[in-house]
């Protein structure tokens, strides 16, 4: 993994804008045509390149390592004892992190579509994983008290679903985080990160893939970021799903952490 560059403070406080969102990516032609055809797409690819995914992660996770996701839930209000439900789980990183904090794997549980990546999840013994989606998870009302969700937000097929589905299994007075990259301010940073995601973490992932769609995953990963909605349309999504206190704090300029309470 990239070097942890110093922990920054910056805040950004956004006014949320009247549009709600539904996709939160439109539709993007050189890897699906429509919602059904990028749940296919997105499922046939994550279960494919889940063996490389750590690893990949590992050596060019821009400073989004262990240590970032345990203070980025610290900051949202995690705190031991609680119960947690990470939605799109993936290989366990956000899970593993929220397992320090609260104290005891049997109050984690992960929920991901993706079986592939459940099956080269790396989580302490007693976190139970799911199989499951962020528009349809598979636990009844009020059952958490904090939930995550780690870099996945781009993959969701319809947030003005999966928002309420967040609110429903979380009891009143939860905590919500979800964890994303976004573009940074400015052209030439913007153009900086755009080559190294498109030529050096796709052509370490030529290196380093054992399962054919490694390369390609990083590609998308890019260009579901360019593509993603702005963060207002996120924010005022949250609050017109009945969450209050949403904001969204943003480290070393491309981490956005959207934070929420569950009323």
């Amino acid at each position: 993994m990239l070097k942890q560059p110093p922990f920054s403070q910056a805040r950004h406080s956004e006014t949320a804008s009247p549009q709600t969102v539904q996709s939160p990516i439109p539709v993007m032609p050189a890897y699906f045509n429509s919602d059904a055809e990028k749940s296919r797409f997105l499922s046939g690819m994550f279960d494919s390149a889940a063996p490389d995914y750590d690893r990949m992660e590992w050596i060019l996770g821009l400073g989004s390592g262990s240590s970032y996701r345990q203070q980025a839930l610290r900051r949202a209000g995690l705190v031991p004892g609680m119960s947690v439900v990470d939605v799109a789980v993936g290989t366990g990183l956000v899970a593993r992190e929220a397992v320090r904090i609260v104290g005891a794997p049997g109050l984690v549980v992960g929920v991901d579509p993706s079986l592939g990546m459940l099956g080269n999840a790396k989580v302490p013994f007693g976190v139970r994983l799911v199989e499951g989606r962020a528009e349809a998870i598979p636990f009844p009302d009020k059952s958490f008290d904090f939930l995550s969700m780690g870099y996945a937000l781009r993959h969701i097929s319809n947030l003005s679903v999966a928002f309420p589905e967040f609110h429903r299994v979380l009891k009143p007075g939860a905590r919500l985080c979800i964890l994303e990259i976004t573009t940074p301010q400015g052209r030439i940073a913007k153009a900086l990160l755009k080559a190294y995601m498109r030529t050096v973490v796709v052509s370490v992932g030529l290196l380093f893939n054992r399962s054919g769609d490694t390369a390609k995953l990083w590609r998308y990963y890019w260009d579901s970021i360019e593509a993603c909605v702005p963060a207002e349309g996120v924010i005022a999504t949250l609050q017109h799903c009945g969450f209050a206190n949403v904001g969204r704090q943003v480290h070393h300029g491309i981490f956005s952490e959207y934070q929420a309470v569950r009323t």
